[in-house]
């Protein structure tokens, strides 16, 4: 387990660098991440054709997960990103190991049915153990830490608290504590939660480091990533090829990891998910005294509203503070103006510390908050639509994908045999309609119902 102490300086390659023409390469979101990433090595465009066994798109933790994951198994593979790995909600999101899913396997139990539960119970945990085990096994860089919290606002949410710790018993899932109005203050020193339930087996981590440090390990098994490379379109048949503006890749499956990113290249997914934004910030560093003081354990929290706030130490001593939820992936107006009273009122201590980084990244939102994973056609795989749990879930979704390629179908089969659904409305209503959905959630919350 890594863990760095000392502060960082920003670096800007990250952020832009010139290739051979002179011209600037796709930059980073100018996020406390990028400014604090290891450096990473050039990876040009694709020019002109290329042939591989498997052709993935999308170098995010789900496309570089998948990557690293058939790479170590032997297989020829190929990733084509539009910009740089780690570009889109992979090395901007809040970096919270959360294990399970945006619904738990009570949820799951009533939508599909009990063996669907235990199926995906039964892998609910993994993603934390494959972040963990990679990390140690390749030496990445990347802050790691342990221990998530939630935490309850109210008592019917320490209820729903108390529920999850039997549900996940139930699914062997033991290392988890309750904690009460004072012992929650050893993991945030504030007055705002009545209780909260610590994850020993999540954590926390820099997710850009974390993302580039697999993509380095990938390339080390003989993956090859081309950056600045959109997919333009995905070509079926028995050996599909994937176009971009400057070559194609033929090869004998295609991975699409697209996600909240995908855009317009494979029409048949862009109703399937919504992109959603969400933002973060970053203050200013605080000192080792004041960090250790407003959150004594370093783990990290996320509270239990519908619209949640989530936030942890960085290893400089800065607060990452993330929430504001914004339907349908547009970014506020101003992103500190957002998020501060939020900051405000669980710290009020530093409610006026200065913001060195705001930034805003859109993840992919399901219809039923259960990721997608299935097939196009025989050759083709997909995988989306994490809805907020995409750091585990991403993790789990690579390795299933190289399992079901590799010919060991059966826990890709859990996932891909559920039925999912594209939002009511289409492209032009699942905004509204989504907003409206959400509204009603916080009036039971406001009304503690």
């Amino acid at each position: 387990m890594t863990s760095a102490t000392s502060n960082r300086t920003a670096r800007s390659d990250i952020n832009g660098r010139s290739d051979e023409t002179g011209t600037n390469a796709t930059p980073h979101a100018q996020s406390y991440y990028a400014a604090t990433a290891n450096p990473p090595p050039e990876r040009p465009a694709l020019d002109g054709h290329a042939d591989t066994e498997v052709c993935v798109i999308g170098a995010g933790f789900s496309g570089v997960s998948t990557a690293l994951s058939l790479s170590e198994r032997g297989y020829r593979v190929t990733v084509l990103e539009a910009a740089r790995v780690g570009w889109g909600a992979s090395g901007r999101n809040g970096g919270q190991i959360v294990n399970s899913y945006s619904r738990d396997m009570d949820e799951i139990e009533k939508r599909y049915g009990r063996d669907a539960a235990q199926a995906l119970g039964g892998m609910a945990f993994e993603g934390g153990d494959i972040i963990r085990e990679r990390v140690r096994k390749y030496e990445i860089d990347c802050d790691l830490r342990a221990g998530n919290v939630f935490a309850a606002m109210n008592n019917k949410q320490m209820r729903g608290l108390e529920s999850r710790v039997r549900l996940w018993q139930q699914f062997g899932h033991t290392d988890i504590e309750l904690l009460d109005k004072e012992s929650i203050k050893q993991h945030a020193n504030t007055d705002l939660y009545v209780g909260g339930l610590l994850d020993h087996m999540g954590g926390h981590v820099h997710p850009l480091n974390l993302v580039l440090g697999e993509a380095a390990a990938a390339e080390r098994h003989g993956a090859v990533i081309h950056e600045d490379s959109p997919v333009t379109r995905v070509e079926p048949g028995q050996r599909p090829t994937v176009h971009t503006e400057n070559g194609q890749v033929q090869a004998d499956y295609v991975v699409i990891c697209g996600n909240a990113y995908l855009d317009h290249a494979v029409p048949a997914l862009r109703h399937r998910v919504m992109p959603v934004s969400t933002q973060v910030m970053a203050t200013e560093p605080l000192g080792e005294d004041v960090a250790q003081r407003l959150m004594p354990s370093q783990t990290c929290i996320e509270d239990c509203n519908y619209m949640l706030d989530y936030y942890r130490m960085s290893a400089d001593h800065r607060l990452l503070f993330g929430g504001g939820t914004v339907y349908g992936g547009t970014t506020p107006e101003n992103i500190t103006a957002k998020l501060r009273p939020h900051l405000a009122r669980t710290f009020p201590e530093i409610a006026d510390a200065r913001i060195d980084y705001a930034w805003s990244g859109n993840f992919a939102l399901t219809l039923t908050r259960i990721p997608h994973m299935g097939q196009l056609d025989e050759q083709t795989y997909f995988t989306h639509g994490y809805s907020g749990h995409g750091v585990t879930a991403t993790h789990l979704a690579g390795r299933l994908i190289t399992e079901a390629i590799d010919g060991e179908r059966a826990r890709f089969e859990s996932f891909a045999a559920l039925r999912n659904f594209p939002f009511p409305g289409g492209r032009l209503l699942r905004v509204p309609l989504s907003v409206a959905g959400s509204w009603y959630y916080l009036a039971k919350e406001k009304m503690g119902l």
